[in-house]
């Protein structure tokens, strides 16, 4: 049997031109819905991040809910009701929820989707990701200004 001899090759080497003409890769900046937002009022309630800022009348919040988060276990020995009383409206970003009723009825979102969530609710969410929610709202007059029903009814 014959030995071989590795035989090294040298690459092509690219010409000064090519160089200068490779643009450098574009750096990976953050998640921007998780990004800092611009003139919100930041708090952590019941291991939800809510960010609130003014538009005209209203506040757009941004709320991120982490992956096990439950309404019943994380937000009702902090506001002492048996449902969260208050109504959702807006725009699931990302991940999914699951909302109950204490008729039984059962919603369950999935982004992207819109959402209007009636008063008197236990929610989770669903899987391993965060949820994100965009929501609208006029403080203790969501309700009225948005013209939702105070409390869940079937059509």
């Amino acid at each position: 049997m014959t030995k071989r001899k590795a035989v090294r090759t040298k690459k092509p080497r690219k010409s000064a031109t090519a160089a200068r003409r490779r643009k450098p890769a574009p750096k990976r900046s953050g998640d921007p819905l998780l990004g800092p937002l611009k003139d919100a009022v930041r708090r952590d309630v019941g291991h939800v991040r809510l960010e609130a800022a003014r538009a005209g009348d209203a506040r757009v919040k941004r709320m991120i809910y982490p992956p096990g988060f439950r309404w019943s276990v994380d937000m009702k020995p902090l506001v002492g009701t048996d449902y969260c009383m208050h109504a959702h409206v807006g725009f699931l970003a990302r991940g999914r929820i699951h909302i109950e009723y204490p008729d039984g009825c059962r919603v369950e979102c999935k982004a992207p989707q819109i959402v209007a969530i009636e008063p008197g609710h236990d929610g989770w969410v669903v899987g391993n990701e965060p949820v994100i929610l965009i929501e609208f709202d006029f403080e203790g007059d969501t309700i009225r200004r948005l013209g939702m029903p105070d409390s869940h009814r079937h059509a």
